[in-house]
């Protein structure tokens, strides 16, 4: 699959990473923060369950809940 990747601004010089399937819109609950394009088609596997990359887990999962996956406040 291939997903749009954005980024945010967090505290210490880190950022907050939000994946959308490609060519679709940031989600309207997301679309309140300053999101920037990090990465346009980025491809992952179908079955990839993380993007280390990003620090994305539960991918699958969380696009089937809500459209799109972020970045755990854990990180």
């Amino acid at each position: 699959m291939r997903l749009d990747i954005y980024r945010r601004a967090e505290h210490d010089g880190k950022f907050s990473y939000l994946a959308v399937p490609e060519a679709k819109n940031i989600p309207e609950e997301a679309t309140n923060t300053d999101w920037e394009i990090e990465a346009r088609a980025f491809e992952v596997d179908d079955d990839a369950d993380q993007i280390e990359d990003f620090d994305i887990d539960n991918l699958n999962g969380q696009i089937a809940e809500k459209g799109y996956a972020m970045t755990s406040v854990l990180h």
